[in-house]
C-alpha cells in the first residue's frame, strides 16, 4: 500500500474559555461545537465524502468538570463511526471550576519528570476508557510537548503509536531528538512515531499541515509530494474549534471552506492515499530519509493573501 491519510483532529475544551469563566457547557459550545461548524459538522463532512478521521480527545477537563463534556464528545464520535484516541493538556489537573489556577502550574507535558508524565498519561487513559472509548493505541500530547521521557512512559503503558512530533514546533515544546524535518514513521524509544506532516518554508524553516496555518492548495501540494515520493503516511491537523472565530461565536468562512476543501481532496485522491484510523494501519514502512514539500512561492502568496481576510474575519467578530 501506498501513503495512507491519518487525518487528526484535535478535540478538546479550550483553556481561553475556561480561564474566561466559562462553564463547561459554555465552553463546550464554543470550542467543542462552535457556531455549527465544530464537531458534529467536521463528521457530517467526512460521512459525506467517505473519509475516516482520527479525533485525538482531551479526558483530562473530567477531573474539573466530571466525565460528562469528555463523554459527549466520545459518543458523538464513535457514534459517527470514527476513531477516538488520547490526547492531553496537563494544566487541567491543577485547574478549578472558576476559571483559576494553581501557582506554579505545570502547562507542557514534557515539563513533567518521567513518573509525573506517566500518572499523567495512565489517569487521562483511564478517563477516557470511562468515558466510553476503547482502549487508545495511539497519543498526540497538547502542543505537541513531547520528549524522550514521553515516548518511554507510551511504550510501558502499550500505547503503539505518538503522532506529536512536529518539527515547526521543534525543539521546543515538540522536544524528540528526532531530527525536525522528519517526515517518515520511525520507530523510537519503543513506539511508532508517525510525524505530523511538513512543507518547507521560503527560508528553508518548516510549516505544518494544520488547517488553519496552511492553503487547500499547498495540502494538495503536499499530498501529491507525498504520493509521488512514496511516504508512507500524511498526517494533517485540524481542531474542533478550528472552523470558527476564536471566539466560538460565528464560523471563520475562510477555514471552513479549506475543511471543506481538504474533504473533498481526499476524497477525489482515495485510490492513491486512503485516509484510515490509527486501528487499520498495518505494516508501515519505517524510517528512512524523505523530504518534506518544498515551498511554492505562488501558493504561500496566495495562502497569505487568504489569511488576511481571515484575520479581518477575526477583528470584526471581536
Amino acid at each position: 500500500m501506498g501513503t495512507r491519510t491519518i487525518l487528526t483532529i484535535d478535540t478538546e475544551l479550550t483553556w481561553r474559555h475556561h480561564i474566561a469563566g466559562s462553564g463547561w457547557e459554555e465552553n463546550y459550545a464554543r470550542s467543542v461545537e462552535p457556531a455549527g461548524v465544530g464537531l458534529s459538522y467536521q463528521l457530517a463532512q467526512l460521512a459525506h465524502h467517505g473519509l475516516k478521521a482520527c479525533f485525538f480527545v482531551d479526558p483530562m477537563p473530567a477531573l474539573v468538570f466530571g466525565i460528562d463534556p469528555v463523554r459527549r464528545m466520545v459518543e458523538t464520535i464513535t457514534s459517527a463511526g470514527q476513531e477516538v484516541q488520547l490526547h492531553i493538556h496537563p494544566m487541567w489537573e491543577q485547574a478549578r471550576t472558576d476559571g483559576t489556577v494553581a501557582e506554579g502550574t505545570v502547562f507542557e507535558l514534557i515539563d513533567h519528570p518521567f513518573d509525573k508524565q506517566r500518572a499523567l498519561i495512565a489517569e487521562a487513559r483511564a478517563l477516557l476508557v470511562e468515558a466510553g472509548a476503547a482502549d487508545p493505541i495511539a497519543f498526540r500530547s497538547g502542543s505537541y510537548a513531547v520528549n524522550e521521557d514521553s515516548l518511554r512512559v507510551l511504550a510501558a503503558l502499550g500505547i503503539r503509536y505518538d503522532s506529536s512530533h512536529n518539527g515547526c514546533e521543534g525543539p521546543w515544546p515538540s522536544a524528540l531528538s528526532l531530527p525536525l524535518d522528519q517526515t517518515a514513521p520511525v520507530e523510537h524509544q519503543g513506539v511508532i512515531e508517525i510525524p505530523v506532516s511538513q512543507m518547507r518554508t521560503g527560508s528553508g524553516g518548516l510549516r505544518h499541515m494544520q488547517i488553519c496555518a496552511v492553503s487547500l492548495a499547498e495540502m494538495a501540494h503536499a499530498l501529491d509530494h507525498a504520493v509521488a515520493n512514496g511516504h508512507p503516511t500524511f498526517v494533517p491537523v485540524g481542531h474542533s474549534f478550528e472552523l470558527a472565530t476564536r471566539d466560538g461565536l460565528r464560523p471563520n468562512p475562510v477555514v471552513r471552506k479549506r475543511f471543506d476543501g481538504l474533504c473533498a481532496m481526499l476524497a477525489d485522491r482515495a485510490d492513491r492515499a486512503p485516509t484510515m484510523h490509527f486501528a487499520d494501519l498495518d505494516t508501515l514502512p519505517l524510517g528512512g530519509a524523505l523530504e518534506p514539500v518544498p515551498a511554492s512561492l505562488t501558493l504561500v502568496a496566495g495562502r497569505m493573501a487568504g489569511q488576511l481576510w481571515s484575520n479581518l474575519i477575526e477583528k470584526r467578530a471581536a
